[in-house]
């Protein structure tokens, strides 16, 4: 009798989770690995939900318009089906698991309406706490299940051998003060379900984990990737204190976006003002905190809900008691007085390249979430389609896994080969300053976020090409973070300077810049 299948899920937010309990139901031995514990990723800090078609009166067909308009017309528009399709079973095992959705009085989920959606198919949980609902229940049924799971364990890298990915090598940080140690684990599959990237840049929604190691690794390894110029940054970010996303959902229920004269703005850039696609927005905060001379956007909750400002305060409190408590931490009042907000990184569109069912272009490697490029989301996420995608991918990877562990056969999904490295060479830039994560993240901020140009992309890229020539021996898992980083950042700016003309997310503004001068 054969022995089952070992798969080795690295990442613990809801596309690895989901991965390894269909991997595990289909009768594969798991082992999860994350860097963190178990229960710290991504997912807990998704506040805005999940979107699903879960009522009657809305429409799968429309579910896939709004994701691929949403996308700049760049999405993979078979991709988008699947999850639109699937999406609704994910939902619902979701609730098998023990997620409780908000409900109405009724008994009914509670509809929420998010920018660029046609209809509010979003389903909360907690008002606000959505991600932290889902990552307890599913950390709570992988703990239930046979699955081994390895804590404090940094990925330093694939292990290939005859052209197939057949295990990992982590570094395991010590918490006992008994030094780092190096291990080889050895699996029939590896699923890279590490996050994305937003340590590359100055200003970030996500947790300081998200340094691409998922990525770096399958680039090293030479697997296939693509979009990596598509990075989301999220619009409204308090500029009060460590950054806080204030999510989406808030400007659904009718808070507004006004500059320091008290004039909405973002009509100037789109007819669906502060509901306009999230690339468009960010953009006009950009916009107008330029004209300011940097000073923040502010965000303008004091005509939701009610008249009285009291019974507004209460209706936010309960509605969104986690933005809430993160204004009260600031000493901001935000049912009587608008609150400063800056865009900042949020969410990597790009990836490793997969096919539906999660498998890359090397054989024994599978990819889900948002390290992954499922082609979903194209040139822009839709708002709270990521917690979906994890769900859907992840089981379909996790099926997928199972399936090709019984036919023993593995296949890889044949895409086209990675594109170069740059489309024009870089001299290292021998002015650069010296290496440090800080001046990383603020040299992507400044040349190579929001508003993008050749100018700023080639300054970036010398400058990393002279850090990336540097001798350096990582040792540590921050070194090795680092270096990571180094090398995203390389391929990030590389993309960028491919894609000439602007879409979605990727804004150059070279066209405008010539015509000034």
């Amino acid at each position: 009798m054969t022995s089952p299948a070992h798969v080795i899920v690295v990442g613990s937010g809801i596309a690895g989770l989901t991965v390894a309990l269909h991997a595990a139901a289909s009768g594969c031995r798991v082992t999860v690995v994350t860097k963190d514990v178990l229960e710290h990723a991504n997912t807990r800090y998704a506040q805005g939900g999940i979107a699903g078609v879960m009522f009657d009166d809305d429409r799968v067909e429309d579910h896939i318009r709004d994701t691929l308009v949403a996308g700049a017309g760049l999405g993979d528009e078979a991709a988008v089906r699947v999850l639109a399709t699937e999406g609704p079973a994910r939902i619902r095992e979701l609730v098998t698991l023990g997620v409780a959705f908000d409900r109405d009085e009724h008994g009914e989920f509670r509809k929420g309406l998010e920018a660029a959606h046609s209809y509010p198919r979003i389903l909360h949980s907690g008002g606000d706490a959505t991600g932290t609902e889902i990552e307890r229940a599913l950390v709570a049924a992988v703990r239930a299940t046979a699955a081994t799971v390895i804590e404090h364990a940094f990925l330093v890298d694939l292990v290939v051998e005859g052209g197939r990915v057949r295990g990992i090598r982590i570094l395991r940080t010590s918490r006992d003060g008994h030094g780092d140690a190096l291990e080889t684990l050895r699996a029939d599959a590896v699923v890279l379900a590490t996050g994305g990237i937003g340590e590359l840049f100055a200003h970030s929604t996500n947790p300081a984990v998200a340094t691409g190691d998922g990525i770096a690794a399958a680039l090293r390894a030479g697997a296939a990737v693509a979009d990596l110029e598509f990075v989301q940054f999220h619009p409204t970010v308090l500029a009060a204190g460590d950054a806080f996303l204030v999510s989406e959902a808030v400007r659904g229920e009718g808070a507004v976006l006004i500059d320091e004269d008290g004039r909405r703005f973002v009509f100037d850039d789109h007819p669906d003002g502060e509901l306009a696609p999230r690339d468009v927005v960010a953009r006009a905060i950009a916009r107008v905190m330029r004209q300011q001379d940097g000073r923040p956007v502010l965000l303008d909750a004091t005509g939701i809900h009610s008249t009285d400002a009291d019974m507004r305060a209460a209706w936010l409190r309960e509605r969104f008691p986690t933005i809430d408590a993160a204004m009260r931490e600031r000493n901001l009042d935000w049912a009587r007085t608008p609150v400063p907000v800056t865009p900042a990184a949020h969410y990597l569109m790009g990836g490793i390249v997969t096919d539906p069912d999660g498998r890359s272009s090397l054989p024994g490697l599978y990819a889900v979430g948002e390290a992954a490029r499922t082609g979903v989301h194209g040139a822009n996420r839709l708002a709270s389609n990521s917690l979906l995608e994890g769900a859907v991918f992840g089981a379909r990877a996790g099926d997928t896994i199972a399936a090709d562990a019984a036919s023993g056969a593995w296949p890889p999904f044949v895409c086209p080969p990675p594109a170069p490295a740059a489309t024009t060479s870089s001299a290292a830039d021998s002015s650069r300053p010296t290496f440090s994560r800080a001046a990383l993240q603020e040299l992507m901020w400044e040349c190579a976020s929001l508003v993008r140009d050749e100018a700023g992309l080639a300054h970036a890229a010398g400058v990393i090409a002279g850090w990336r020539s540097q001798a350096r021996s990582a040792r540590t898992e921050r070194e090795y973070e680092d270096e990571n980083l180094l090398l995203v950042a390389e391929h990030v700016v590389a993309a960028a300077r491919r894609r000439t003309a602007s879409a979605g997310a990727h804004y150059r503004r070279d066209a405008e810049l010539a015509a000034v001068g």
